[in-house]
């Protein structure tokens, strides 16, 4: 392997591991029907949930709701996130996966 090649993998593995960390540090949301909010690192971690403080919880069937809009909240940043890790990774999925394997 010639050093311009091994030089150019370097290169790009740099910026691989820069846009990771970019992913990592953004802040993404989720919201169902404008009652649950949440954002969600890039990284997956949950920073917030705020709920609607207009939002009754009278009976069993309202938390169970409440509940769902949480999951389904958090599911929806997550989603998001696999979206733009695609998107900004794939790239680079392609270019090795066009090298044969050789890395």
């Amino acid at each position: 392997m010639n050093q311009a090649l091994i030089r150019k993998v370097q290169q790009m593995q740099k910026e691989m591991e820069q846009t990771q960390r970019e992913i990592e540090n953004t802040v993404f949301h989720g919201s169902i029907a404008g009652v649950v909010k949440v954002e969600v690192m890039g990284n997956r971690e949950l920073v917030t949930v705020n709920i609607d403080p207009h939002f009754e919880i009278s009976d069993e069937d309202d938390r169970e709701v409440l509940n769902d809009a949480i999951v389904a909240s958090c599911n929806q940043a997550y989603e998001e996130i696999d979206k733009v890790t695609e998107e900004k990774m794939g790239k680079y999925q392609a270019l090795l996966g066009g090298m044969g394997g050789m890395f």
